[in-house]
């Protein structure tokens, strides 16, 4: 049993480590864009940009956040001229939220940022190492419960479809 349990440590380690990295990418991919939007505002753009238009309350829900957070965030985007907000036609008691092109903009900008250094980093590895690490990182997303067809994570991140 000791051995397992250094195994799990030397897994949650290098988990840990790896996180921190992309973290880091992330952080760098959003610096472009930090004087227009915070991180939770564009978690509100990359959700549009892939769920297309959206209910205000379902954008709360896939961001996990209360439904007047998710109204302050819209209600700022929109002053940016970064998503619009309509009047449900079919019900007028919801609102509707789409991406302006500049919206679009902010997340394709951000994306291919973190996609070049990412595949910085990739190309780095030879490969075996690339069919392991894509192994791995499908063997840890399905035991997380993310769905890898999917377009949507819980945290309202898209999955890269773009290769």
């Amino acid at each position: 049993m000791p051995e397992q349990a250094n195994d799990l440590s030397a897994v949650i380690s290098a988990v840990l480590t790896g996180t921190r990295m992309l973290v880091g990418i992330a952080a760098r991919s959003l610096a472009a864009v930090e004087d227009r939007v915070t991180l939770p505002q564009f978690r509100m753009l990359v959700v549009l940009a892939w769920h297309g238009e959206t209910k205000l309350v379902t954008l709360a829900d896939v961001l996990n956040v209360n439904s007047s957070t998710a109204m302050r965030m819209a209600g700022r985007l929109a002053a940016a001229e970064l998503i619009v907000r309509e009047v449900n036609p079919d019900n007028r008691r919801e609102s509707l939220i789409r991406l302006t092109g500049e919206g679009q903009r902010i997340v394709d900008e951000v994306t291919a940022r973190r996609r070049q250094e990412i595949g910085m980093i990739v190309s780095r590895l030879s490969p075996e190492q690339c069919r392991a690490l894509v192994e791995a990182m499908n063997a840890f997303n399905e035991a997380g419960g993310e769905p890898s067809e999917s377009g949507l994570n819980p945290f309202g991140w898209p999955d890269d479809r773009s290769s």
